[in-house]
């Protein structure tokens, strides 16, 4: 997806003059997900810890159309003070931030007893594997390259429900986390 088209989602535009398109709104629905979408329950409080002004909008935009609640921080200082006084459900959290980076603020908040359990998406504009690796090694739940889609938010989001439609935690990655930091203390 271009920039302009992703722009375009956000703003709710429809139409490229497509023939899909031509044929009705329900048309581009059903062709664009095969299935329907399973969203975290209303109120799920959302927090984007990210510099860019464009991408946390996008993000509230994005999040508050399906009655989540958005919080945003714009530097890894003030999302893991937000983190620790709000608790929210799940973090969106950019790499390259002003001062302490993604990876220093998601190390705070695996470290802190009241953030630990707390499932976070790391975004970057840099799809290098070493990010992904070092981010899941020290925690991230997921991670999203940018420029991202709707779809792919919400698509990322859902991998991270449980029965009740709350985001957590994989415990696989929990386990792993834990393991490693036992290991590290050692």
């Amino acid at each position: 997806m271009g920039l302009f088209d992703f722009f375009r989602s956000i703003v709710g535009r429809r139409g490229s003059g497509s023939v899909a398109e031509a044929s009705g709104p329900a048309s581009t629905f059903v062709e664009r997900r095969r299935r329907p979408r399973v969203n975290a329950r209303d109120g799920t409080r959302v927090l984007i810890i990210d510099d860019s002004p464009t991408i946390a909008i996008a993000l509230r935009k994005m999040l508050g159309s399906v009655g989540f609640l958005p919080l945003h921080a714009p530097d890894a200082e003030k999302g893991v003070e937000m983190a620790r006084k709000e608790l929210p459900d799940l973090i969106f959290l950019d790499i390259v931030l002003p001062g302490m980076n993604g990876f220093a603020a998601l190390r705070a908040l695996r470290r802190d007893a009241q953030t630990r359990e707390i499932p976070v998406i790391m975004m970057s504009g840099n799809e290098k594997a070493t990010e992904q690796f070092f981010g899941t090694r020290i925690g991230a739940d997921d991670f999203m390259k940018k420029p991202f889609s709707r779809l792919e938010v919400f698509s990322r989001m859902e991998q991270l429900l449980d029965e009740d439609l709350v985001p957590r935690r994989r415990a696989v990655r929990s386990t792993e986390v834990k393991g490693a930091a036992t290991g590290a203390e050692a």
